[in-house]
């Protein structure tokens, strides 16, 4: 064993350390997503392969028919990592920097399998037989990276029994409220919210139209769908009942510097701005136009009840909720009943805020955020995808209608009782002027601020969520 050999397996190390860390837990979050069950079980399988590999190659020599079974654990290493890469293909879109990483990984391991097959070779030419072999800092390196693959095969093991237990709800059935089979425009499809939209539609019979901006993006919708990517392909004699407008730039996912703020309203104002050009130049108008807008929309209210009749603080939540609703008004001077639906906190595990909470939470590290009095307004995304369907079959509802479920709670009893669905401690509290030096506005409207939201306008229509309580909505999708 030559100490290139072992820098070369040093380095794989690293970039499987990086990639377990970064990309399956940090940014995929795979541990959570019932459709890489069987990417975890290949996970699982190649980490306790490495945990075997580390620990004869840093304490032993084997000869004979040994050193043939460690060139086959080497051959099925290189098996498993093929059917890995055609399962993440089929079932995720891979981010480039993971696409990378595993470029890296593969060229890497075969530099490690030049070097390391004529040593195996050798030994298997040798009689049967056994010696320990003692290598200082290497054996003691090579036992911890054993011990660290292992906990991450067992880690591997354990989410896909827990996904295996999960069980999501047929699709087809949220919106049997949403009588014959109509035509659906949804922009933002392919969003943790329109994608479900978009399923639940489909697989009830409906014809839906999804715009798409990134065609790669296709495949993430179920068939069948009709795929455009401007509305400019849509002819004028197109026939659309209902237009469901979710696109736009995600709020969440980094600082609000000056360009990111233009950014996050600019996407919003001219996609509803082409869906009205749209409407516009139809010949037959659709029946209702369901905008997306949000509770920022209300602004900063510490603890005061908010309806749809109440009015608003400044802050930049407002100034863009407001701005995207008010791109969305002339619709109704073209007399399509126009629908603004102010959506709380989506609560599921293909997405949303609630995905980077599950990570440090299962491994104890979770806690309030600030002072944790700050009011949440929550709703479990199915239940969003049902109020969509119930606005779009109720004609007289119209206006801002709050898609939030009827008790929302503190930040303090939201992370307590997610501490309690994954049977774990929820005391690290993450200091609220630490966050706020580090994120400003962001970390103000989004973290510590809150607005408590009540559902009046679906509640009074007769709207039946399925989650009140903020229990049912884990305990469904966890």
């Amino acid at each position: 064993m030559t100490p290139l050999l072992w820098t070369l397996i040093a380095i794989q190390i690293v970039m499987g350390v990086f990639d377990t860390f970064y990309h399956h837990e940090f940014t995929e979050r795979l541990a959570w997503r019932p459709s890489q069950r069987f990417e975890l079980k290949l996970h699982g399988i190649r980490n306790m392969l490495y945990a075997l590999l580390f620990l004869l190659l840093g304490w032993l020599e084997v000869y004979g028919v040994l050193a043939l079974l460690v060139i086959a654990v080497l051959v099925a290493e290189i098996v498993i990592t093929l059917m890995d890469f055609v399962e993440e293909d089929l079932s995720r879109k891979l981010p480039p920097s993971e696409r990378i990483n595993h470029t890296l990984l593969a060229i890497n391991y075969g530099a490690i399998l030049v070097l390391l097959l004529p040593v195996l070779i050798a030994w298997a030419m040798q009689p049967f037989g056994v010696s320990v072999v003692y290598q200082g800092l290497l054996s003691i390196a090579a036992t911890a990276c054993a011990v660290g693959a292992a906990l991450c095969g067992i880690r591997d093991f354990a989410a896909m029994r827990r996904l295996g237990r999960m069980r999501s709800v047929p699709a087809a059935g949220l919106v049997e409220k949403l009588p014959g089979r109509k035509t659906v425009l949804i922009t933002g499809a392919t969003g943790f919210i329109g994608n479900r939209l978009a399923a639940s539609l489909s697989g009830a019979g409906h014809h839906v139209i999804a715009l798409i901006r990134n065609p790669a993006k296709a495949e993430m919708l179920p068939p069948p769908v009709t795929l455009i990517t401007s509305l400019e392909q849509l002819a004028a004699d197109t026939p659309i009942d209902v237009i469901v407008n979710l696109a736009g730039e995600p709020i969440g996912n980094g600082l609000w510097t000056d360009a990111k703020r233009a950014k996050i309203i600019g996407s919003r104002i001219d996609m509803t701005g082409e869906v009205v050009k749209l409407i516009e130049r139809l010949e037959r108008k659709p029946e209702v136009l369901v905008s997306g807008s949000a509770i920022g929309w209300y602004g900063l209210w510490a603890d005061q009840v908010l309806t749809e009749s109440a009015k608003s603080h400044a802050c930049f939540s407002h100034e863009l909720c407001a701005a995207w609703e008010k791109a969305a008004r002339p619709a109704e001077d073209l007399g399509v009943r126009v629908v603004y639906l102010r959506i709380g906190l989506v609560l599921g595990t293909e997405g949303g805020f609630i995905t980077r909470m599950l990570t440090p939470f299962e491994f104890g590290l979770g806690g309030p955020i600030g002072t944790g009095r700050q009011w949440m307004s929550w709703i479990e995304r199915d239940d969003l995808i049902r109020l969509i369907a119930y606005v779009v079959a109720t004609p007289d509802l119209a206006g801002p209608v709050n898609a939030t479920a009827p008790i929302p709670v503190t930040n303090e009893k939201f992370t307590e009782e997610l501490g309690r669905r994954l049977h774990r401690p929820a005391v690290f509290r993450i200091p609220g002027g630490l966050l706020r030096r580090i994120g400003g506005g962001f970390a103000d409207e989004l973290l510590l601020g809150g607005q408590r939201v009540l559902p009046n306008k679906a509640l009074s229509r007769g709207f039946v969520f399925r989650h009140e309580t903020l229990r049912s909505a884990f305990e469904a999708i966890l």
